[in-house]
C-alpha cells in the first residue's frame, strides 16, 4: 500500500485509513460532528485564545495582577483591603488584572474602576462560576487555564496576593517557580495578610528550607505585609527600576 499523506502527516502500513479526504470532510456538511471535539481542533481554539489575549492586552501598559479568593464576601475585611489595593494601584498608574470573578477579584476590579484606572478581568470557564464581575472594564474569557496564566505572567509587572484558596496558591506558586527558574524577569510578589500567610511561610522555612528543598533566597522572592501602601510602593519601585525616567536634557 502506498504512503498516505494528510497535510504534513505521513501514514504507512497499518496507520493508513481508507476514507474521505480532509477537504471533503470540510466541505461536506453531512456526517458526524465529533471532529469539533478532537485534539487537532482544540489546538486551533488554544491558538485563538492566545491571539485574542495578546491582541487585547498588547497596549495595556504597566499592570499588576491581584489574586485572592472568589469566596470573599463584600462584608469581609479582605474585600475592603482588595478594593483599597485596586484603587491605590490605579492611582499609581497601574492597570489592575484579576481573574475577573467574584470576591477578592471583584473588590480589586471595583477599586481600580472607581479610581479611573484600567480594570481587567481574565475569566475562566468553570462549572460553578459564570461571567465576569460588573467592575471589569476590559474582559477576556478563557477555556484553558494555561492560556490564561500566560496572560497574567506576560502582562503583569508584579503580583499582589491576598488570602485565598487552591486557585490563589496555584497562581502564587506559578509566579514563584517562574522567577526561581529565571523563566521571567524577576518581579515583586507581595502577600497581604500577615496572620493568613505566616503559617505557609513558616512551613516553607521550617520544612522545605530546613530539608534542603529550597534555598534561602527563594523565600526572599516574597514580601509579607498588612500595609497596602507598602505593597503599592514596592510595585512602583520595581516599575522605576524596569523603566527608569529619562534624565531631562541639559540646555545647550
Amino acid at each position: 500500500m502506498k504512503d498516505r499523506f494528510k497535510g504534513p502527516i505521513v501514514e504507512r502500513r497499518r496507520q493508513v485509513e481508507e476514507g474521505s479526504t480532509t477537504d471533503q470532510r470540510l466541505l461536506d456538511s453531512r456526517g458526524p460532528t465529533d471532529w469539533v471535539h478532537t485534539d487537532p481542533w482544540r489546538v486551533l481554539r488554544i491558538q485563538a485564545e492566545f491571539v485574542e489575549g495578546f491582541g487585547a492586552l498588547a497596549e495595556l501598559g504597566p499592570a499588576i495582577a491581584v489574586f485572592g479568593s472568589a469566596r470573599t464576601t463584600p462584608d469581609h475585611p479582605h474585600y475592603a483591603v482588595a478594593e483599597e489595593a485596586g484603587r491605590k494601584l490605579a492611582e499609581a498608574g497601574f492597570a489592575v488584572i484579576t481573574g475577573g470573578g467574584p470576591g477578592t477579584m471583584e473588590a480589586a476590579n471595583k477599586g481600580a474602576s472607581e479610581a479611573g484606572g484600567v480594570s481587567v478581568g481574565l475569566g475562566i470557564e468553570l462549572p460553578f462560576e459564570s461571567g465576569l464581575n460588573q467592575w471589569v472594564d476590559l474582559g477576556i474569557n478563557f477555556r484553558y487555564f494555561f492560556a490564561r496564566k500566560t496572560m497574567f505572567v506576560k502582562y503583569s509587572q508584579g503580583f499582589v496576593v491576598l488570602p485565598g484558596g487552591l486557585g490563589t496558591l496555584d497562581e502564587l506558586f506559578e509566579a514563584l517557580t517562574l522567577v526561581q527558574t529565571q523563566k521571567v524577569t524577576s518581579f515583586p510578589i507581595v502577600l497581604i495578610g500577615t496572620s493568613y500567610w505566616q503559617g505557609l511561610l513558616g512551613w516553607l522555612r521550617e520544612s522545605a528550607l530546613a530539608d534542603g528543598k529550597i534555598n534561602a533566597k527563594d523565600l526572599d522572592m516574597m514580601v509579607l505585609t498588612d500595609d497596602v501602601d507598602e505593597a503599592v510602593a514596592l510595585m512602583v519601585a520595581a516599575r522605576e527600576d524596569r523603566w527608569p525616567t529619562p534624565a531631562p536634557e541639559r540646555p545647550e
